[in-house]
């Protein structure tokens, strides 16, 4: 199957800008969707699929700064170029201490801003990789009994078989049978790949052992 083509979104106030960034884009290969605004991109979210996002600093209505944000809390894994004319160092530093993959200053070249995307869309593979790996993870969790999960919650915070026994009313031998087939069902050999795949998935922190 084809993979599908990376889409270039980018979020600009400043039509004649956005115009002439979409023609180079689009005379680069890529495919492009222009935005008006913030609240543009947020009324019409990208796909999901590969693609980055050039996005103005100062617009009307949401800032740069402000759709990023907004883009974290919907757990957006498209990597965000800042293109600027009013940046500022403490600006460029609070965009990438917040995740953008890079912030540069209008006017920008050709080559820059091509090297810019390409350099996105290989961070948005590596995003979307890491994603794809996590969900499997989760699909293993999900495969577990309620008490298989209670069991692995306990064995991966150091808990020993006769601990967790008596913690939850049973024998040993039951804990060591719900042990074995959840890390038979996890596809983990050791209590230290047990501990590695519950620190991934955040259950190390939560009590119980409930996904995140």
């Amino acid at each position: 199957m084809t993979a599908a083509q990376p889409v270039i979104h980018v979020v600009d106030d400043d039509a004649p800008f956005r115009t002439a960034v979409a023609r180079l884009l689009r005379a680069a290969g890529y495919h492009v969707a222009p935005y008006e605004s913030g609240d543009h991109l947020l009324a019409n979210p990208p796909a999901s699929g590969p693609g980055c996002i050039l996005l103005d600093m100062r617009m009307s209505g949401l800032s740069g700064l402000e759709l990023q944000d907004r883009l974290a809390k919907l757990d957006n894994i498209l990597p965000i170029v800042f293109l600027t004319g009013h940046g500022s160092i403490p600006m460029s530093v609070q965009a990438i201490k917040a995740g953008a993959e890079d912030f540069l200053s209008k006017p920008v070249s050709k080559k820059t801003l091509l090297e810019a995307v390409e350099r996105a869309l290989a961070r948005y593979r590596e995003r979307r990789e890491q994603r794809d790996k996590l969900d499997d993870l989760r699909a293993l969790v999900a495969t577990l009994t309620p008490r298989e999960r209670e069991v692995f919650a306990l064995v991966v915070r150091g808990k020993l078989n006769k601990q967790i026994a008596y913690e939850l009313g049973t024998s040993e031998r039951t804990i060591k049978a719900h042990r074995h087939a959840a890390m038979e069902k996890l596809k983990v050999r050791s209590l230290a790949e047990a501990v590695a795949l519950a620190d991934r998935l955040g259950l190390l922190a939560t009590p119980g052992g409930s996904s995140p």
